[in-house]
């Protein structure tokens, strides 16, 4: 809304209205607006919710140590970050743009999602919340509605990397003038690090083009469904989601300017990008809203998420890595998130599988992954035997357990990002 007055007003040569143009600005203009109102409208809505003792209710202390600590603290917090994001952007952003607003839709489809959940959890005093199949359903559309958008998108287009071989023998790496639709993703540590999922379909023969954006479609699915339960699994401590998805919205925010830049993107031989820079703003949005969330979340937390905020969170940063083509660098860039999953996994079928034989094992003393450093010995299930049981050797206090957690997504993150060199 801004954008388009200011780039009006700049026909009249008004001073100081074509900073509008510069993405950095406005990126940082997102940042701090989502900060400020993350911190304004956080502690009016805590006082709204207790007011009306919306609130969380004492946890099961065999799966918190803590929970008793944290009965009538208000949940649903996520609200406080989808408003956040929200505002920055349709404000500062340019609201024509596609991937904009993909990324608006995701965040409000996945936001009312939880919310439901949520809803359910406490004015129904339903613990098991929105039922299973239907929250699947609703992360399974929103994936197949942005895999059809960018297939489908006649401005969902790259421009693709050419090698030039200049007289000295270098090559120069350049990019195609003429945009197109891609269905080549970034491989991590590759050399030629573009996987194309028309290859993939080769078998296919004549159709493998359409049949690559069959499986791209599939993909996108996938990865909005898998890492918005994972980062409503990552959800578990007092700043836990919001720290780890706030250095992850950092690292992503590198990659889409990195994209939307024709220069800097021939320089890393990444594809080219056109208008995706507007993702930076939203992203800058989003590093903003977690941080200021962070406010009043981190321990002790005197606002939670709720699904309200894990799972926007999750399909916030899946369909960003899907439109920037870095799909495949989420499991290492969103590994706390994959870790939390798979645990859940592992313990889940482990257990299955050995019930079947009259046994009653498990992997870990906990699941996700962050509960079992939180874990006492004495709140295990006497008629289970856990493989790990002696890990680790003793509990940790969940402040500690969720800033170690942010330091290892640093050093993922920043490993990731070193990816773009190191193949």
């Amino acid at each position: 809304m801004l954008y388009y007055i200011f780039r009006f007003l700049e026909q009249f040569n008004i001073p100081g209205s074509h900073i509008w143009s510069y993405i950095s600005f406005r990126a940082l203009l997102a940042l701090i607006m989502s900060l400020l109102i993350s911190a304004w409208f956080g502690e009016y809505f805590i006082k709204w919710m207790k007011r009306r003792n919306i609130s969380e209710t004492a946890r099961d202390p065999s799966i918190d140590p803590f929970g008793i600590e944290k009965k009538g603290v208000p949940t649903m917090g996520g609200i406080i970050i989808i408003v956040a994001i929200l505002v920055p952007v349709i404000l500062l952003g340019r609201m024509r743009n596609i991937y904009l607003l993909l990324m608006i839709g995701t965040t409000v489809w996945l936001g009312f999602l939880g919310f439901m959940d949520d809803y359910i959890k406490i004015f129904r005093k339903n613990k098991d919340g929105l039922k299973g199949r239907y929250k699947i359903i609703g992360q399974l559309s929103i994936g197949f509605i942005v895999g059809l958008t960018l297939w489908l998108s006649p401005d969902a287009v790259v421009r693709e990397n050419v090698s030039v071989p200049q007289q000295n023998k270098e090559v120069v790496i350049k990019h195609n003038p003429n945009a197109v639709k891609s269905l080549k993703t970034t491989i991590p540590f590759i050399k030629n690090h573009n996987l194309n999922y028309s290859d993939v379909m080769s078998f296919c023969g004549k159709y493998k083009v359409a049949a690559g954006w069959v499986l791209f479609v599939f993909m996108t699915i996938f990865v909005v469904t898998a890492v918005s339960n994972g980062a409503n699994l990552n959800d578990g401590m007092d700043g836990m989601c919001a720290g780890n998805s706030a250095i992850v919205g950092v690292a992503l925010a590198i990659f889409a300017y990195v994209s939307s830049h024709i220069v800097y993107a021939a320089y890393f031989d990444i594809m080219y990008i056109p208008q995706s820079q507007e993702l930076v703003v939203f992203l800058a949005a989003f590093v903003g809203a977690m941080v200021g969330f962070l406010w009043y979340n981190a321990f002790p937390a005197q606002v939670f998420m709720g699904d309200t905020g894990s799972l926007a969170i999750g399909g916030i940063i899946g369909v960003c890595a899907i439109i920037i083509h870095k799909e495949l660098m989420l499991p290492i860039l969103c590994g706390i998130f994959f870790i939390e999953s798979l645990s859940v996994i592992i313990q889940t079928q482990w257990f299955k599988i050995q019930k079947r034989k009259g046994k009653r094992v498990r992997v870990f003393r906990a699941t996700p992954i962050h509960d079992t450093f939180r874990r006492l010995d004495s709140q295990l299930d006497a008629t289970s035997t856990y493989i790990l049981k002696g890990w680790p050797h003793r509990p940790f206090h969940e402040s500690k357990i969720t800033i170690r957690f942010w330091i290892i997504s640093i050093i993922l993150a920043a490993l990731t990002i070193i990816t773009l060199k190191v193949r």
